[in-house]
């Protein structure tokens, strides 16, 4: 297949005129400044799809239901607590549902890729399934379905807080044993190779869930069990998302989580620290040249209070980052990059706060590193238009008012800062067509199994 962009986005910047030549599910090669040669035009212009770095897809069916005050003041701890009252109802055909419905989405907003930090394992009453893997494949069943390029992280959850306590009624279907565990890694592993799966799921790692999770010996013998499976596997982590959490890992180490994370593990871009929000500049410093990823989730962040990334600091040490939809309040990539530049806007009183080297536009920049950070953070060849990597793209919709007669970057910023409604007209994922027009083929069928599944769940 040879498609012709009269604008893309390359890795070296904006280039008119350019051929792309898919072989499969990768590209073969980029040429700009092309003639056409009876290649397929698209209908606008064209940039790399984004990777999303975070999501608990079932939380999709939450969104909107947890905006009632409290009697003593809300915050994340009392968020978190409505949240274990509302899985305790889902079944792994409802977490299909769920999970088809929001990728769908994500493909319809730019997101061509998603890292799955799943962590919902066991049954309502906390029992492992016949099969330990029913929950994890109701997510692969979704990935399949939508098309969605999938990097699936199962989650170790073993403890309450930091210092072994035991976990609590709500966190039933989380828990884990190291050796279970390493069970449910492995089998998870042995689907890469199924034709069932084959170019859906691209990539598995793994997640401890949080330092007040894992202990430490848990935590290096889950690291363990990864590297004899793959040692360049993705590893993600939740780490200084909220104040009480700093507070209390002080209190059982003496040190913060991303301190106690630089000093006890050998972080590299195999890492993606979850939220990072926290940090004190020492941290920010040490976590931006250590190569992890600061894993970035704006709209979920303000709907829970958690705080706002040091990311002046961080961008000016040149650390690496991306955007993930975590609890999926917001599933537009465009959106949460606006977050990230207007939170740094209200705390500095100022405008234009993260500039990239070399890219005076904003959201051209903000664009590129999400880019970068994200395919990092999934481990898969994505995030680019140039040969070897997957054939991920996302053609801008020229009839965007806020898009309309835009060029190179400004494209960007109009989607990202500007009234954009409909940014994105069609989407390729891996070599195939996944939205046209706007539309996904499975849309109106995904909804329909959606709304049943709220039926049940909220009624």
């Amino acid at each position: 297949m040879k498609l012709f962009a009269e604008q893309a986005l390359l890795p070296e910047g904006w280039r008119d005129n350019v051929l792309i030549d898919i072989d499969g599910d990768s590209i073969r090669t980029v040429t700009a400044g092309a003639q056409r040669e009876g290649a397929t035009a698209v209908a606008g212009p064209l940039i790399p799809g984004m990777p999303n770095l975070h999501s608990h897809a079932f939380q999709r069916a939450m969104a909107g239901l947890t905006e009632r005050a409290g009697p003593s003041g809300d915050n994340f701890w009392a968020w978190r607590e409505q949240m274990y009252k509302f899985l305790e109802r889902i079944a792994p055909e409802d977490n299909t549902a769920i999970a088809t419905q929001l990728y769908i989405e994500m493909l319809k907003s730019g997101y061509t890729s998603v890292a799955e930090f799943h962590y919902l394992h066991h049954d309502p009453a906390g029992a492992p399934y016949a099969d330990r893997t029913e929950m994890a494949a109701s997510i692969v069943q979704a990935a399949n379905t939508t098309r969605i390029g999938l990097t699936m992280l199962p989650v170790f959850y073993a403890h309450a807080t930091f210092g072994g306590t035991p976990p609590n009624a709500g966190q039933r279907r989380f828990i884990h044993g190291v050796d279970d565990f390493g069970k449910l890694v492995e089998n998870i592993f042995t689907w890469l190779g199924s034709p069932k799966t084959r170019g859906v799921l691209r990539r598995i790692g793994i997640a401890p869930h949080s330092l007040r999770a894992a202990t430490p010996d848990e935590l290096s013998a889950i690291l363990g069990q990864l590297d004899a499976i793959d040692n360049t596997a993705p590893i993600h982590i939740h780490a200084a998302e909220q104040l009480k959490e700093v507070n209390d890992c002080m209190a059982w180490s003496g040190k913060r989580p991303v301190a106690w994370l630089l000093e006890k593990q050998k972080l590299s871009p195999r890492w993606c620290l979850v939220h990072a929000t926290h940090l004190d500049d020492d941290e920010t410093f040490r976590l931006a040249n250590a190569g992890a990823i600061a894993g970035l989730c704006p709209s979920t962040e303000a709907n829970l209070g958690d705080g706002i990334f040091n990311a002046p600091d961080y961008f000016m040490q040149r650390g690496a980052w991306g955007i993930g939809g975590d609890s999926h309040v917001g599933v537009d990539p465009f959106r949460e990059l606006a977050i990230v530049e207007y939170a740094q806007r209200l705390k500095s009183a100022r405008r234009n706060i993260l500039n990239t080297p070399g890219v005076p536009s904003i959201g051209g920049g903000l664009y590129r590193q999400a880019l970068h950070g994200g395919a990092t953070a999934l481990g898969q060849k994505v995030g680019a238009i140039q040969a070897g990597h997957l054939a991920d793209l996302v053609v801008m919709n020229p009839d965007d008012a806020a898009v309309a007669e835009q060029r190179g970057d400004a494209i960007l910023d109009a989607a990202i800062f500007g009234p954009a409604k409909t940014p994105v007209r069609d989407v390729m994922v891996g070599g195939a067509w996944v939205v046209q027009g706007g539309h996904h083929a499975r849309e109106v069928e995904a909804f329909r199994n959606y709304r049943e599944t709220l039926k049940r769940l909220l009624h």
